[in-house]
């Protein structure tokens, strides 16, 4: 299988190159995780994201080394925004190539659930208008 992770500083396009192609896939799976207006019930401005770049590097690769058992993939891409993110701006993009549908859905909701609990990425609130 085929990982790709990228951290940037610039804005997550809806146009994200997907992972490596396969003759055998038969589903392509994203997803932009963005910044919504509210936190914690309160309105923001934004997000700022700062990460340990190599460290959540080996977490994401094991992670989906971990998660390939359960739902094999083709390839996967995670590019993940550092800084400030404002409103309405992707936070984070996962592209996933698998043969089915089921197994690519699966790793996408198993791998956001766990990169949100285990790799160092922490976010802060970007308070005013």
């Amino acid at each position: 299988m085929e990982l790709h992770i990228r951290f940037c500083t610039a804005p997550i396009t809806r146009q994200q190159p997907l992972p490596a192609d396969s003759p055998e896939a038969g589903a392509r799976v994203e997803f932009y995780g963005t910044v919504r207006g509210t936190e914690s019930g309160a309105g923001i401005r934004g997000l700022r994201y700062e990460i340990y770049e190599s460290m959540a590097e080996k977490q994401i690769r094991r992670i989906v080394s971990e998660l390939e058992g359960q739902h094999p993939c083709d390839s996967v891409a995670v590019v993940h925004r550092q800084g400030e993110v404002l409103v309405g701006e992707a936070a984070v993009y996962v592209g996933i190539v698998s043969r089915h549908r089921a197994e690519g859905f699966g790793m996408l909701s198993a791998f956001m659930d766990r990169l949100k609990q285990e790799v160092p990425i922490w976010k802060a609130e970007v308070l005013g208008c």
